[in-house]
């Protein structure tokens, strides 16, 4: 089981959180190079690398919060928390 730290409650069993998804980059200020077809994309279609990837879970079952980590997809090892 992920062990996922919160930074208001302190470590915590996966169970008792809800995962948010990648956390994504900002929305473009300037949407006229993208298409219909890339808007989509960026919308709906979550990266899915191996390696490193920014996180979002919802403390559901504890603090309530939303905690950004960054978590290895290869190995699930947590490489860093930051509270978001």
């Amino acid at each position: 089981m992920l062990h996922i730290p919160c930074p208001f409650c302190g470590p915590r069993d996966e169970s008792e959180f809800a995962h948010g998804g990648p956390a994504r980059q900002q929305r473009p200020d300037d949407l006229s190079p993208l298409d219909d077809a890339a808007w989509v994309d960026h919308l709906t279609v979550p990266p899915n690398p191996v390696g490193p990837v920014r996180e979002k879970w919802w403390h559901v079952r504890g603090c309530g919060q939303w905690v950004t980590i960054e978590r290895d997809t290869l190995t699930h090892d947590i490489l860093e928390e930051t509270g978001e």
